[in-house]
């Protein structure tokens, strides 16, 4: 079943922010527990549970910084951002390699 040209795409979000010491970006887990593992983030389908789950996040001021909503798309390994800021965001720093990108380069 196709979809309508002009249908309005499933509401997906995520609740991401920095945590507060190390400033590493973190995503709310599905155990409600913070993760830097996107593909572990609690998926957001509707807009209130999305808007309760990020009012929850904002009083957590003892563990993270910056709480928002970011839109995301699910595919075979997760939610997937839908917009460039949030894939720079999980990459980390692009100006040199160290941090996620270094790890990634020593695994491979």
């Amino acid at each position: 079943m196709s979809r309508p040209p002009f249908a309005k795409p499933a509401f997906a979000r995520i609740v991401t922010a920095n945590a507060l010491i190390e400033g590493d970006v973190v995503y709310l887990g599905v155990d409600g527990a913070w993760t830097r593992d996107m593909a572990l983030a609690r998926v957001l389908t509707e807009a209130t549970e999305a808007e309760i789950a990020l009012a929850e996040a904002d009083t957590r001021t003892g563990e993270v910084v910056g709480c928002y909503l970011a839109p995301v798309r699910q595919d075979a390994q997760g939610p997937q951002p839908t917009h460039f800021r949030e894939e720079f965001r999980r990459r980390g720093p692009s100006n040199y390699a160290h941090g996620k990108q270094a790890e990634a380069a020593s695994a491979a």
